[in-house]
């Protein structure tokens, strides 16, 4: 006779997800070991009554920790976490969003948006704090959209974002992310005018193994050829 799992009862104290809010600020730590980065966001949260903390693993072998709330908040944590990255010579790299702009706050949470407009931009950095400065000046400097914000998992450590809009305003963005990602930035595309199934897939996830089966419109089918192991 099969028998019926129990309910998992959360433990006195787990915190429990909330409906998503938006906070001031925001401050992404980088670090090059595990052990640091725990130790790290530990300190963060003791220090400052933050009112976002997310932290895990990401490739290859880091450790990210998010936090958000009040600005005083933020920047007293974000000065605790730098200590101990400093002290522990792991710090890899950080930022700070004392006036972190809405559309990126909502896609470093996971918000999805459809790309719009003609043109993309594509921002491609070697550290995810770097990213998360440079689009926060593009968006508040041009008025791109934000597609998507990945931040390190499954890209190597990488980091992407794509911008879109006009094509002058694409550029003018690809000029700022540039400027602000500094010797962390990878490489830039700027696609002056997206195809249309390219866009369809780049909506839909930027991930291979989700991304969606395409037929483009005009695909061609040659006539079926006899293969060598047919016989």
């Amino acid at each position: 006779m099969a028998r019926t799992p129990m309910a998992r009862t959360p433990r006195a104290g787990t915190p429990r997800a909330r409906e998503t809010r938006r906070h001031a600020a925001l401050a992404l730590l980088e670090f090059e070991t595990l052990a640091c980065g725990i130790l790290a966001g530990d300190r963060m949260v003791k220090r400052a009554p933050i009112a976002l903390l997310r932290c895990g693993t990401v490739h290859p072998g880091r450790f990210l920790v998010l936090v958000g709330g009040s600005v005083a908040s933020t920047e007293e944590a974000f000065r605790a976490g730098v200590e101990v990255g400093e002290t522990e010579r792991a710090l890899r790299d950080c930022v700070l969003l004392s006036d972190v702009h809405p559309a990126l706050h909502d896609a470093v949470l996971g918000t999805r948006r459809e790309l719009v407009g003609e043109a993309l931009a594509v921002i491609e950095t070697t550290a995810s704090p770097a990213l998360l400065a440079a689009v926060d000046a593009a968006v508040k400097g041009t008025p791109v959209g934000i597609g998507e914000v990945r931040l390190a998992d499954d890209l190597g450590g990488r980091a992407l974002a794509l911008l879109s809009g006009s094509l002058t305003d694409a550029a003018a963005a690809v000029e700022i992310c540039v400027e602000r990602a500094g010797n962390q930035l990878l490489r830039t595309a700027l696609l002056p005018r997206l195809d249309g199934s390219l866009r369809l897939l780049l909506d839909a996830t930027t991930r291979f193994a989700a991304s969606p089966h395409l037929e483009p419109a005009g695909a061609e089918y040659p006539e079926e050829a006899t293969c060598s192991w047919d016989g």
